[in-house]
């Protein structure tokens, strides 16, 4: 006679096997993000070859567009002293650098480094499924961020739209779970840009979310970024706040 772990263990092998590839990216998608407007804190600390170089914290607003469901986001620098209150506005195609000092807004790529490796599009919460296509899934087990063997389930994501900051993603996602493990960024020449790791799960509005991304230089190793999220709430994002014209008029709350 089977036991009930034995009976959820084949119902969950089922599931995964039954969903394709985009349905579990969609899954991997929903872990990490809230599916209402919020604001976190996002500190970004730099490491080179086990020391830490350089840090800044981010104080981050973010909804998802009702018309394509990507989010877009207003980043606030907070630390250090000499960029506070500086801006970033992610709206769709549009990536805008704010300084209050002159006054000017600089169009930047979404690529383009925010500290160490984080690039400014990995700052934000992104749904990749908008983005990508999951193209292949394949059962591997694979170490975590925490250096623990995990069963998961290898998506292969290709970019879909002109929007995507990555040629191509490879991504471990928790069999089990959906829960993202990994992923490999890599460029149109098909070099290996980075690997993020996903760790740290807390409860953060019902759900188990990763609170820290490791992202690890492609080429250089011993250079890693590291993200932590805190000060979750869900609130209001005004529409005013996502529109160019009106960085100069922003204050913080």
């Amino acid at each position: 006679m089977k036991t009930l772990a034995s009976i959820l263990a084949l119902a969950l092998a089922w599931v995964a096997h039954a969903a394709s590839p985009q349905d579990i990216l969609i899954a991997s998608d929903a872990v990490r993000n809230p599916d209402h407007p919020f604001g976190l804190t996002n500190t970004l600390i730099e490491y080179r070859q086990g020391k830490q170089t350089d840090s800044s914290t981010l104080a981050i607003y973010s909804k998802a567009d009702p018309r394509g469901g990507q989010f877009r986001s207003l980043v606030r620098y907070v630390a250090p002293a000499r960029d506070a209150n500086k801006l970033i506005l992610y709206n769709g195609k549009d990536l805008w650098f704010f300084d209050p000092a002159s006054q000017a807004s600089i169009r930047l790529s979404p690529q383009q480094r925010l500290l160490g490796q984080a690039s400014n599009g990995d700052a934000v919460t992104v749904n990749f499924a908008k983005d990508y296509r999951a193209v292949t899934a394949k059962e591997e087990e694979t170490l975590d961020g925490e250096r623990k063997l995990r069963r998961t389930i290898r998506l292969g994501l290709e970019a879909a739209t002109p929007d995507a900051h990555y040629h191509r993603i490879e991504m471990w996602v928790d069999a089990a779970s959906n829960r993202p493990v990994k992923a490999r960024f890599f460029t149109e020449s098909d070099k290996l840009l980075k690997t993020a790791y996903y760790r740290r799960y807390q409860k953060v509005f019902g759900v188990e979310r990763p609170t820290e991304t490791v992202i690890i230089d492609g080429l250089q190793p011993d250079w890693v970024t590291v993200m932590r999220y805190s000060d979750w709430v869900e609130r209001e994002v005004s529409e005013a706040w996502l529109q160019r014209d009106y960085l100069p008029r922003f204050r913080p709350e």
